[in-house]
């Protein structure tokens, strides 16, 4: 029977193909995946134990609660000198880091601000810094001098020697260029720049003179990295921690195999999908195959083949298929995962040097995957072939389902799809993440179910566009029309590959769009600022540009949004530091009871949420902690009185007070945003005068509403760019399955054919039959993965909306109109071939054909 089975594969290869390419295609993405990210990791892990070689010991510096978040205090130089005077060290280095940017020639912030990092310069008694190699000049040494990576100064144009604007939280300051210098940093390598300053300077820029972030600790020849660990823990100040460089390299691979199992996990589930989508691709090539063969099977039952042999001998060619497939789609999964490895570079990133990692895991996975797919899915193909009774099976070509098998098919579908639906539902009227989590049980037994029960809807649904069909093309349009219902099993299956995509297709763009117009919204409705300056990387601003704006020409009514921790009855709660007089200005806030006008006075407005959750009244006095300059220690107690309650305004914290009230405990401002309303509103003038006011400050973004809203969208749309070329997978292979099902139907349908030929059907009317046909098909299944994706983004909205102010389910039409009309070009495209292959069939050799 093996032998058997291995003809017939030969015999029907080219039926075979688009099964194999299913699983190739499914299969290059497993093996892809996991390739690649085994790669990446064991580049970054390289990366990070090289960067700890000659470091025995790292201490990080004390953190405490500033009040605004958490704040770093830092090491004190008498404790690198104390370490520094241990027994057994070699060297030790203070390190400095913050956010530092450096603009192009044309002015642009060169990364992405959140990459973009600043450090000191830390000679050793060599005059070398060990982190950094240079090709050109030499580190800074001098408070006007910065060096600069390879990548940014090629990137800027810059050499040695040439003045250098610099930004950082504050103004704008110019240095000179002392040199270009090689490093494997972790920013730069994601794309970013690292600039180095002379020590002092970045301590001044960053911390305070004489303090460090972090103290890295060379042990001498012959001393253990434990031994010299519990030295250094001895000297060090409360809160500071210590571990040995092994540790930290090991906790750092371990976050990184952390985020790359994130990134694998996403990728193989869209590898899942590609795969289950082939699933019926093949389950309908094998049905195919054995209806056609129905006389071959009988004549080997009655020649003294059993069942088993019969069903073993399907079975092994689906094995057959699915090695061969595998090892060709394993091979192409080696070239994506270098495509992607080179893809990174091209978005900025820089991927540490390192080999293609094939590991065991990958290759049997890989395999593994692509034969089981295969051989389940011609499983129950197999089945069918096996019951055929040999002298039934000898008296016709092939054999239809019996009423009886599409009926129990037909209940049991039914009440998947029912327990489906009634899990979204349940999901729904739950909300929350667990509401979310019964919706994706649901949604995927909601698909299993109506998968099932496609057959059964099939004939409904096309009967609606048969008259449609027959008035605007003829015989063609009735013929192909009564084709598609004529075996609603194989019209199912290929059907059900595209609602599949299109089910995720859908939902993805319903959600995105409808989060996009709600934010949308919230940003008209809660704004009234013309413009909104961030920094780059997301950290805060100095104080020094609040006030350089104020000075802006234009300026009409400016307030920071500054973030500010206040105790409240022994508990905390998060406030915004406005700008009293102007607050109203800057921000639509509707108030319920009270006046803004009292912020002036020292009084505090409350959100209508947490008023109502506290029991608090305008009018109710409060006992207010403020924690002087971040410190742990007791809090300053106030009175304060609340003034106005307001409507909650997203772009602020449940709590409004004035910055005049929080300035005395709050020596370094944690201002994230500063909001400003220009005379004149949004004007390039206006926009110039605000740029100048900063310095031309690269590190600093100044949007206007419309870019404020953009800002937003466009991680959105990005998301859903990210979602759809992950899914295109599974479109391509749902489109081949179009093609499989055509061919096949033309080879099988060749007699048919021939007589239509024959009884005057032109050649150009059997190719638009078989075009019309793949059309229906398409959007038969594109119709109900629409309809099963709407369905399910609005469940998944409902557990939404409650933390979405605003959020009103939104259907774009356009969008889906567009999708519809891509499932009709794609029914067209895939029609061409089986199309041109029956018009070219010869009449009298069809007719002839049994």
């Amino acid at each position: 029977m093996f032998r058997t089975a291995l003809r017939n594969v030969l015999a029907h290869k080219a039926r075979l193909l688009m099964t194999v390419l299913a699983v190739m295609l499914g299969v290059a993405f497993v093996s892809g995946t996991l390739v690649f990210t085994d790669t990446l990791g064991n580049a970054f892990r390289n990366q990070t134990a090289k960067s700890f070689d000659n470091t025995a010991v790292v201490v990080s510096s004390p953190t405490s609660d500033s009040g605004a978040g958490e704040s770093d205090d830092g090491l004190p130089a008498s404790t690198l000198a104390g370490i520094k005077g241990l027994k057994g060290v070699d060297e030790a280095t203070g390190r400095v880091s913050g956010f530092a940017g450096v603009a192009d020639q044309k002015g642009k912030l060169i990364g992405s601000g959140w990459t973009n990092t600043g450090a000191n310069f830390s000679p050793g008694k060599d005059g070398r810094d060990d982190a950094y190699d240079f090709t050109s000049g030499a580190g800074p040494v001098q408070p006007t001098q910065v060096a600069l990576d390879e990548a940014t100064a090629k990137k800027g144009k810059y050499a040695v020697g040439d003045p250098v604007r610099v930004s950082t939280n504050g103004p704008v300051k110019e240095f000179t260029l002392s040199g270009v210098f090689t490093t494997e940093d972790g920013a730069v390598n994601a794309g970013g720049s690292l600039i180095l300053f002379d020590t002092p300077v970045a301590q001044q820029l960053y911390l305070k003179p004489g303090f460090f972030n972090e103290i890295n600790v060379a042990a001498a020849s012959g001393v253990s990295d434990d031994k010299l660990l519990a030295d250094v823990k001895a000297l060090l100040p409360k809160g500071a921690e210590a571990q040995t460089g092994k540790e930290l390299a090991d906790q750092q691979a371990k976050d990184i195999e952390s985020g790359l199992n994130h990134l694998n996990t996403m990728l193989l589930a869209f590898a899942a999908i590609a795969l289950f989508v082939g699933i019926f691709l093949i389950a309908n090539t094998f049905t195919m195959l054995v209806a056609q063969r129905t006389r071959e099977l009988a004549l080997l039952r009655a020649v003294g083949a059993s069942r088993r042999q019969v069903k073993r001998s399907v079975i092994l060619e689906a094995l057959v298929v699915g090695a061969l497939a595998s090892v060709v789609g394993f091979v192409l999964g080696l070239g994506l995962a270098v495509g992607l490895r080179s893809a990174v570079g091209s978005f900025g990133a820089k991927m540490p040097a390192g080999p293609l990692v094939i590991s065991p895991v990958a290759i049997l996975s890989a395999l593994g995957v692509g034969v089981l797919i295969t051989v389940l899915a011609a499983w129950l193909p197999a089945r069918r072939a096996a019951r055929i009774a040999p002298v039934a099976a000898m008296s016709s070509v092939h054999l239809a389902a019996s009423g009886k098998s599409l009926l129990i098919r037909n209940i049991v579908g039914g009440v998947i799809t029912l327990a489906g639906a009634g899990a979204i539902l349940g999901g729904a009227a739950s909300g929350g993440g667990d509401g979310r989590m019964l919706i994706g049980a649901g949604a995927f037994l909601a698909l299993i179910g109506i998968i099932v029960l496609i057959p059964l809807l099939a004939r409904p649904v096309i009967a609606l566009v048969q008259p449609l069909l027959n008035r605007l093309f003829g015989v063609a349009g009735k013929l192909a029309g009564q084709n598609s219902v004529r075996n609603p099993r194989r019209t199912g299956a290929t059907a059900s590959a595209l609602a599949i995509g299109l089910t995720l297709v859908t939902g993805l763009t319903v959600i995105g769009v409808t989060l996009g117009q709600a934010i949308d919204k919230m940003t008209t409705d809660n704004v009234r600022a013309d413009y909104v300056v961030t920094m780059a990387s997301g950290d805060t601003m100095d104080a020094s540009a609040l006030a350089a704006l104020e000075k802006a020409k234009g300026v009409e009514g400016i307030s920071p949004q500054q973030a500010f921790l206040l105790d409240i009855k022994d508990e905390t709660h998060a406030a915004s530091a406005v700008n009293a007089e102007d607050v109203s200005k800057v921000f639509s806030l509707k108030v319920l009871s009270g006046s803004l006008d009292t912020l002036a006075d020292g009084q505090i407005a409350v959100g209508e949420k947490t008023a109502k959750d506290e029991g608090w009244r305008t009018g109710d006095t409060l006992p207010v902690g403020f924690k002087k300059n971040g410190a742990d220690a007791s809090a300053v107690q106030k009175p304060l009185t609340i003034g106005a309650i307001y409507e909650e305004n997203e772009f602020l914290s449940p709590v409004i007070v004035s910055d005049k009230l929080t300035a005395p405990y709050d020596t370094t401002p944690d201002i994230r945003e500063i909001w400003v309303a220009m005379d004149g509103g949004e004007t390039s003038a206006n926009e110039q005068a605000l740029v100048d006011s900063l310095g031309n400050n690269p590190g600093m973004n100044i949007m206007d509403k419309q870019e404020l809203r953009d800002s937003t969208a466009g991680m959105i749309n990005t998301m859903l760019n990210i979602m759809y070329g992950l899914l295109a997978m599974a479109l391509v292979i749902a489109v081949l399955g179009v093609v499989n099902t055509l061919a096949m139907s033309v080879f099988e349908r060749q007699q048919e054919i021939g007589m239509l030929r024959a009884i005057g059907l032109d050649r150009a009317r059997v190719k638009r039959m078989i075009r019309l046909e793949a059309v229906v098909i398409s959007l038969f299944g594109a119709v109900i993965g629409v309809v099963l994706g709407s369905f399910l983004a609005w469940a998944i909205g409902e557990t939404i909306k409650s933390s979405i102010p605003d959020y009103a389910l939104v259907v774009p039409w356009g969008r889906i109109g567009l999708f519809l009309l891509l499932a009709g070009v794609v029914g067209v495209l895939a029609a061409m071939w089986p199309a041109r292959s029956a018009a070219r069939l010869n009449m009298l050799t069809a007719i002839k054909t049994e």
